[in-house]
């Protein structure tokens, strides 16, 4: 969804000083305007009804009410895509991820210097305009979610036998961390390797893993220099950290990086699709999914024309479908597939009797 006038957007933080940053931050781009502050969730309720914004940046530590229980009235009484930002710690990390479980469409962290606050400009405009293109998707959040708040999963198979020779490369942005927790919990132990970029702030990387950990047959984890790429292990790219993949002898290996931004993200997808792409070929299988702006799209095409299989996510189950259509308008992906089919298409894709038809 592109807009055709300003994006109203209400930030809501207990810190003035956050405040006066984030809106000197967007004071300049053309795209969107900051239509009032709330220093809480009363004064928040209030600037909603009479001001409309489009989008909501959220602090989760406020005095009265906590961010996290003003987002769940929220999400029930007056849905809207609202972006989390937060303290960097493991606390607020886990609380943050469970603002995306409930319905936040995305999470960053707050400033913490004045380098951090030019990167942190450009990567709050993209969100931004990538919860704006979420405007009117936010049921698909809830759409594959039992009672329980935890993800449908396809049914996971046992017994199944798998090309150990594969390796699935995996990206994803806004939405991407509830995509995710449908799309792992579904695969059993035994697959072969997988690599993960989701574009997400430091210190909410190992949280994710952790929570993903505990859901899944496979084990997840938040990856660490020289980890080894091996069957039943998932390697979820550290914030702020490129990943890429290297052979080391006769397996491959991840190693981590902090050089410049590209897309604006580190992580970036692109990064890791691409290495895959001249060490792997026909051994990689790849899935892009729901995103804002064009990372991974180049890289998936990349995988692609050195013969991996490649898959996007379609346009209907995506949040912000701005990623996996690059790709697609690229001819990058082999196949376009439905969140929840993509376990399915993944398993498909590495197991042994697809290798023996291939």
């Amino acid at each position: 969804m592109q807009p055709t006038q300003k994006i109203r957007l209400l930030i809501v933080d207990d810190s003035a000083v956050v405040r006066r940053i984030l809106t000197t931050m967007l004071e300049d781009d053309p795209q969107i305007e900051v239509v009032g502050t709330a220093a809480d969730p009363f004064e928040a309720r209030d600037k909603i009804l009479t001001l409309r914004p489009d989008v909501m940046t959220l602090d989760i530590e406020m005095p009265r009410m906590d961010g996290l229980t003003f987002l769940k009235i929220l999400m029930k009484e007056h849905p809207m895509p609202v972006i989390v930002i937060s303290s960097l710690s493991q606390s607020n990390s886990s609380i943050a991820l469970s603002a995306l479980e409930i319905g936040a469409v995305d999470a960053m962290g707050k400033p913490n210097g004045p380098n951090s606050i030019q990167l942190m400009s450009n990567l709050l405009r993209t969100k931004i305009k990538g919860a704006y293109s979420a405007k009117g998707r936010l049921g698909l959040l809830n759409s594959n979610k039992s009672a329980d708040g935890k993800p449908n999963n396809a049914r996971i198979r046992s017994g199944a036998e798998f090309d150990t020779r594969k390796i699935i490369l995996i990206g994803s942005s806004t939405g991407g961390t509830e995509a995710l927790r449908e799309i792992i919990p579904a695969l059993p132990r035994n697959m072969p390797g997988i690599c993960i970029v989701q574009h997400i702030p430091p210190v909410f990387s190992k949280a994710f893993a952790n929570r993903l950990n505990e859901i899944s047959e496979l084990f997840v984890k938040e990856a660490e220099e020289g980890d080894e790429v091996k069957p039943g292990v998932v390697l979820i790219a550290p914030g702020d950290f490129h990943m890429k993949l290297i052979r080391a002898g006769t397996t491959y290996r991840v190693t981590l990086s902090q050089t410049p931004p590209i897309w604006h993200q580190r992580p970036a997808v692109d990064i890791l699709f691409q290495s895959a792409a001249d060490l792997l070929r026909s051994s990689a299988v790849a899935a892009l999914l729901t995103g804002m702006g064009k990372d991974g799209a180049n890289g998936l095409l990349a995988l692609k024309n050195g013969g991996a299989h490649t898959i996007a996510q379609d346009e209907k189950s995506c949040i912000v479908y701005g990623m996996p259509k690059t790709a697609v308008e690229l001819g990058a992906a082999a196949a376009v597939v439905s969140l929840p089919h993509i376990a399915n298409a993944l398993i498909e894709a590495v197991s042994l009797h697809a290798a023996a038809h291939a």
